[in-house]
C-alpha cells in the first residue's frame, strides 16, 4: 500500500493556509456539500463522511460558522448543481492519480484537469484505468510521542486494519465506517491526533528517485491547487 505523503501534504497545507485560506475554506465547503448528499443528510452525528470532513476543516482553522453555512447551503436548492466527478489520469515516471473534484461546470473542470496534467508531463486517462488500483478507507495520522506502542495496541483492539510507523508517528488505517469509533479510542488512550479522513489508497505503489519526485510533486500541488479539486490521491511513494 502506497501513496503520497499525507504528513507532507499537511505541513503544506498549513504553509499556505494564511495566504490561500479562502480557497482552503471554499474546497472545505464543497467537501462538506458531497458529504451531505452522499452521506445521508447534514447531522454528522450519524453521517460519518461529513463528521470526518467537518473535523479536518476545523483543524485547518474555518470558523465554526463558516461550517454552519456550508451545511445548510448543502441542504439548500443551490447545491443541487454542483456534483462531485472523478478524473484519473497518469503522471510522470508511470504514477497514477485519481482526482476528486465538486463542480458546477464539467466542461469547465475537465478542460482544467487535462491542461494541469499535459503541463506536467501527464495525461488525462479513460474512465477506470487507475481507479481499480485505488481502495477507500480511513486513515488517521498519530504524533509520535513516547507512547506509541501502547497506541498502537489500542489501535488493533479497537478494530484497525494496519497499523504502521513512519518518522513522524503512526498510521492508522480503518474501514471507512470505523474510522470515528477508532479515533475516539485512540483519542481516550491519550492519542495526539494530527488528522483523520476518509482516503483513496493506491495497491501499485511507484517508487521514485529523489530526482524524480520534485516532478511529480508539482503536478500533485498544482491539481491540489484547482479551485474545483477537493481531493488527489496518486500512486506515487513521495
Amino acid at each position: 500500500m502506497s501513496g503520497h505523503s499525507k504528513w507532507s501534504q499537511i505541513k503544506r497545507t498549513k504553509g499556505v493556509l494564511d495566504q490561500k485560506k479562502g480557497l482552503l475554506f471554499s474546497k472545505f465547503s464543497k467537501k462538506i456539500s458531497i458529504a451531505v448528499k452522499e452521506g445521508g443528510g447534514g447531522d454528522p452525528a450519524t453521517n460519518f463522511k461529513l463528521k470526518s470532513v467537518i473535523d479536518s476543516a476545523k483543524a485547518q482553522g474555518m470558523p465554526n460558522d463558516n461550517v454552519e453555512r456550508a451545511i445548510k447551503n448543502a441542504l439548500g436548492a443551490e447545491a443541487r448543481a454542483v456534483k462531485e466527478v472523478i478524473y484519473e489520469g497518469y503522471g510522470p515516471f508511470g504514477t497514477a492519480f485519481l482526482v476528486e473534484c465538486a463542480t458546477d461546470n464539467t466542461n469547465r473542470t475537465h478542460q482544467s484537469i487535462k491542461h494541469i496534467f499535459s503541463q506536467y508531463g501527464g495525461d488525462i486517462a479513460s474512465q477506470g484505468s487507475v481507479a481499480w488500483q485505488f481502495s477507500t478507507k480511513g486513515q488517521i495520522l498519530v504524533e509520535r510521542d513516547n507512547n506509541l506502542d501502547a497506541i498502537e495496541l489500542v489501535a488493533i483492539d479497537a478494530g484497525a486494519d494496519d497499523v504502521r510507523e513512519s518518522n513522524e508517528g503512526l498510521e492508522v488505517y480503518t474501514k471507512a465506517a470505523d474510522l470515528q469509533k477508532i479515533k475516539l479510542a485512540l483519542l481516550r488512550a491519550g492519542a495526539k491526533i494530527v488528522q483523520a479522513e476518509i482516503i483513496k489508497e493506491s495497491s501499485q505503489g511507484t517508487d521514485l528517485t529523489e530526482e524524480q519526485k520534485p516532478k511529480v510533486d508539482a503536478l500533485f500541488a498544482e491539481l491540489e491547487n484547482d479551485e474545483d479539486v477537493i481531493a488527489v490521491h496518486t500512486s506515487a511513494n513521495l
